[in-house]
């Protein structure tokens, strides 16, 4: 006889309420494990950004000091001979700056103007860095007679910068330690 089909099982299709579960949990698991990478990687990308920016900043007092170098009333920078108001004006009697700004923008009294209305100017950074941990341009500053240590700027001159966070880095140091 020809029953062709009349005795076969129906198939279903589909995904079963248990699979269903399973895939649920095993996505929850990977999404558990996956967070905390995602905040420790963050976290690790805003103290690779802090270590470049104070970086930058060392580097240019660096360049300023090595440009501006005095010792007292003693001019001994290159820039620091050729403008020398300019350089008690703008530098403590170590040859580091007065003050963070004065990395931005220094008049040069000495050698000629290139036009009336632009005189000599020597940069040594654009602008002042946003802090990425505080997310503020405002630093701590140390003098150059300043312990390593010391959370209070003497106002003379700017030698080194530092986060003024009191977090602490992956590594367990702080922050302002850098």
């Amino acid at each position: 006889m020809g029953e062709s089909g009349l005795n076969k099982p129906a198939t279903t299709r589909g995904v079963t309420l248990i699979e269903l579960l399973v895939t649920l949990v095993i996505m929850f698991i990977l999404a558990s494990v996956a967070l905390p990478f995602t905040k420790v990687s963050t976290k690790r990308s805003q103290e690779l950004e802090l270590r470049q920016t104070l970086r930058t900043v060392r580097v240019a007092i660096d360049s300023f000091r090595r440009d501006w170098a005095r010792d007292g009333g003693t001019l001994l920078g290159p820039l620091c001979i050729k403008n020398q108001l300019t350089c008690k004006e703008e530098t403590g009697v170590t040859g580091y700056p007065k003050t963070l700004e004065g990395l931005l923008k220094i008049e040069l009294s000495g050698g000629e103007a290139q036009s009336e209305e632009h005189s000599n100017i020597r940069r040594y950074i654009r602008k002042i860095p946003i802090d990425p941990i505080t997310n503020t341009a405002e630093w701590g500053i140390r003098c150059y007679q300043d312990e390593p240590d010391e959370s209070r700027w003497c106002g003379e001159d700017v030698f080194d910068i530092y986060t003024t966070s009191e977090r602490i880095a992956v590594d367990g140091t702080p922050y302002r330690d850098w």
